[in-house]
């Protein structure tokens, strides 16, 4: 999968390995990055993958 793929709701799904549901909830409240074609949201992997480095920041900086 390139970098700068674009995802579905789906596929974005299985690449954080968390349900369907949830994934599309995430992207409705804003706390995954996404946009809106039409009615459906996408995703791009490389913005996605910068979000998942942010949220490993923040897990890091609570631990110390």
């Amino acid at each position: 999968m390139p970098d700068d793929e674009i995802m579905t709701v789906k596929e974005l799904a299985v690449f954080l390995k968390i349900a369907e549901k949830t994934a599309y909830r995430f992207a409705s409240e804003g706390k995954v990055p996404g946009f809106k074609v039409g009615s459906a949201w996408r995703f791009r992997k490389s913005e996605v993958n910068r979000w998942i480095a942010e949220q490993e920041q923040k897990q890091d900086g609570k631990q110390k």
